[in-house]
């Protein structure tokens, strides 16, 4: 079998060290976070990238071993594995190369070669494969094929006996592992994908209009237009097929299947091969094609979701200060919770400022009275319905104040969904579900991340595609995402929901529950060896979460830092050489440039290590994210209706896909800019120029109000 670590090793460039620890420290449980953080000098300084690329390879490579068993066994049961197919099979490195080799030997249903070998025919495919050599001799096939004629088996004539012979050949051929790999690869070398609209959707009717009569090399198809396809022939608006040199396909399988010269044999082959291609080979392996770009495009859009993701969950905070969060509406009127500085709900109240006059007076007093009463500094407001409308009204407002709040837009994708989820109904019980999303919104503006993992990161509203790729693989990547931005910015222990601790390295269900639990009985945890304490959280648990946690203001300051507690010892003898109190933790980084590294490496703290600690220590309990900006909509543009070509407004970035960029530019639909559009240069990828939540200038190219599409360019205006 298969030497994994050194063929992991090999394919990732990596030294034999670093994969056999790495492998080590997952299997005793350590999260890919904590690796990549705290065992650098195990790993070789190896990053989460890394660490996620070898645990996936290595998960593919143990389930093709285990697969190989079980094929090896099935084969030897049928007393057919030979020295060479074992061979073949235990130095297999991709499963549908594995799936070729055990091809013929898979359990089938009848078919028409099984049919043909009951009725007795396999000696006559036997006998016509021995006429197939080099310098064979003519005989005549309708002869030897008299011979087996028989009433009882419904063999009435030579020819019925041929065909069944034929059908025998034909399955051989079509299950020959060498040949469906070389036609594999020919379809994706040089097999074009075409497309059709269906004639019950005319011209400009659909999204899918550019596939109307579209034609592209399949090894050229841009993930999106693989998935675009592919979503197009679901929704029954379009077909789509691979195209190809059949009759270059025909002359490869008898240039590597007919060996003799004589007419007759060559003649009868010639049509067994054709039969063999189009009835056995043709559709598995143009569904193999497909289903080949269809992973790749699956991966590639995960992938552009998971970066969108981790744009969005590490969106620079507004800040934990009292706000005031609005989620607009016209006829039910528009939502309006008080939130504190840590989050917490105060109040909530109902205003109709887009109805009567004289219920606009009322709302503007009831939004005066509470920002002065709460000494309101941020506004959330939703970016649904009436938002804009309700940003003006805010505006008119803000004309009464003598100190004006931040006043920002929000994306409150997923923000309804969260309102009727079980984490809502827990959190605010005695609650209705539009005051939920109202305190959602708001929450999301003072810390994105510790709001947004309440909800399922498909409802957050970015990616590509996210309904029509693989749903296992994208729970998988996304999962892995959050968990990377969470251990990444770190958790305040004190004010943590469950669900962000949820995500901490370390920390299970429960676990995070019991810490809740604990905190509420107990009040603030003032260290973290505290956590200890905490039902079902043991050592292993402490080790692998302690580091991503924080606490403000407790004992030991060095728990408000990412330097993980199994290093304090050090940094307390570091502290000791230098004349330095912990309580003095910059002053310590300051002098550490002057000190030798060296001489605090210790057998589980190295270099590595002590550099990390040397940069969280120059600003310990700093926010890793960057610093909070917001969009300005331009006034009076509140639909759809109210662009014109030619108009230069700013946006934030709400969405990159891998053919451009979406801009929320306060109009209720989203206007795209093509991968073209994005800048004065080639942009081979759109994610390197721009990143969800990114605020931009654009100018209006096109407006198509039917379709409801907005063209956008950014390389037009000035950033």
């Amino acid at each position: 079998m298969l030497n994994i670590p050194q063929l992991l090793a090999t394919e990732l460039d990596l030294k034999p060290f670093q994969v056999q620890n790495a492998l080590e420290l997952l299997a005793e449980g350590a999260t890919v976070p904590f690796i990549a953080r705290y065992r650098k000098e195990r790993t070789g300084e190896m990053n989460e990238i890394q660490l996620r690329d070898l645990f996936d390879k290595y998960n593919y490579l143990t389930e093709l071993e285990e697969r190989k068993a079980v094929i090896l066994n099935a084969i030897a049961e049928q007393g057919k594995l030979t020295d060479e197919l074992k061979a073949k099979i235990t130095s297999c490195l991709q499963k549908t190369e594995l799936e070729d080799l055990y091809l013929p030997y898979r359990p089938k249903r009848r078919t028409r070669a099984t049919i043909a070998r009951e009725k007795g025919l396999e000696p006559l495919a036997e006998f016509i494969k021995s006429l197939n050599v080099k310098n064979g001799v003519a005989a005549s096939l309708e002869a030897e094929a008299a011979k087996y004629i028989s009433e009882e088996k419904g063999l009435k004539t030579p020819e019925e006996a041929l065909k069944g012979a034929s059908d025998i050949l034909a399955e051989e051929v079509a299950e020959k592992s060498e040949l469906r790999a070389y036609l594999r690869d020919f379809f994706l070398e040089t097999g074009l994908f075409v497309s059709k609209i269906k004639d019950d959707y005319p011209e400009g009717t659909t999204k899918f209009e550019m596939y109307r009569n579209y034609q592209i090399k399949v090894k050229n198809i841009a993930p999106h237009n693989m998935l675009a396809l592919c979503r197009g022939e679901t929704e029954g608006i379009l077909n789509f097929d691979i195209t190809f040199d059949e009759d270059v396909v025909l002359g490869y399988l008898e240039s590597q299947i007919i060996k003799t010269k004589v007419r007759a044999i060559r003649d009868f082959y010639q049509v067994m091969l054709k039969d063999a291609f189009n009835r056995l080979m043709k559709a598995s392996l143009m569904g193999e094609v497909i289903g080949e770009k269809k992973s790749y495009a699956d991966i590639e859009s995960i992938k552009t979701f998971e970066t969108n993701l981790r744009e969005l969950l590490l969106s620079a905070p507004a800040g934990m200060k009292p706000t005031l969060a609005i989620d607009p509406g016209f006829r039910t009127g528009c939502k309006v919770a008080v939130l504190d500085e840590t989050g917490q709900f105060l109040e909530y109240q109902a205003v109709f400022p887009h109805q009567a006059a004289e219920q606009r007076k009322k709302a503007a007093q009831t939004l005066k009275n509470l920002i002065e009463k709460y000494k309101i500094e941020l506004i959330a407001i939703g970016n649904g319905t009436a938002s804009r409308e309700t940003e003006e009204f805010v505006a008119e407002v803000f004309q009464t104040l003598d100190r004006k709040p931040i006043k920002v837009v929000v994306n409150e994708s997923g923000a309804s969904i969260y309102s009727a989820s079980k984490v809502a109904q827990e959190e605010f019980p005695d609650l209705d579900l539009t005051v939920r999303g109202a305190i959602s919104i708001g929450r999301r503006l003072q810390d994105p991340l510790a709001e947004l993992v309440k909800i399922d990161a498909k409802s957050i509203g970015v990616g590509q595609y996210q309904h029509d790729v693989d749903q296992k693989l994208l729970k998988k990547k996304l999962d892995e995402t959050v968990e990377s931005c969470v251990n990444y910015v770190g958790v305040d222990l004190n004010t943590a929901s469950k669900e962000l601790l949820t995500f901490v390295s370390g920390i299970t269900a429960t676990v995070a529950n019991n810490i809740v639990t604990y905190r509420n009985q107990n009040g603030a945890f003032k260290n973290r060896r505290q956590l200890l304490k905490v039902p079902k959280l043991g050592p292993k648990a402490f080790e692998q979460a302690a580091g991503f946690l924080r606490i403000r203001g407790g004992d030991n300051p060095l728990d408000n830092t990412a330097v993980h507690p199994e290093s304090y010892s050090v940094i307390e003898a570091i502290a000791s050489d230098l004349n330095v109190s912990l309580n003095q933790v910059n002053q310590i980084a300051e002098n550490l440039k002057k000190v030798n590294l060296k001489k605090y490496v210790t057998d589980t703290v190295g270099e590595p290590t002590l550099r990390d600690i040397l940069s969280e220590l120059e600003k310990p309990g700093r926010d890793p994210r960057a610093e909070f900006k917001y969009a300005t909509f331009k006034e009076g543009i509140k639909e759809i209706t109210d662009l014109k070509e030619g108009m230069e407004l700013e946006g934030i970035i709400s969405n990159v896909a891998n053919f451009g960029a979406f801009v929320d530019i306060g109009v209720h639909q989203d206007g795209l800019v093509h991968i073209s559009q994005l800048a004065d240069r080639f942009v081979d990828d759109p994610k390197k120029v721009v990143k969800v939540g990114q605020v931009v200038k654009v100018k209006v190219l096109e407006v198509n109000e039917k379709l409801k599409r907005i063209s956008l360019s950014m390389k037009a205006v000035k950033q």
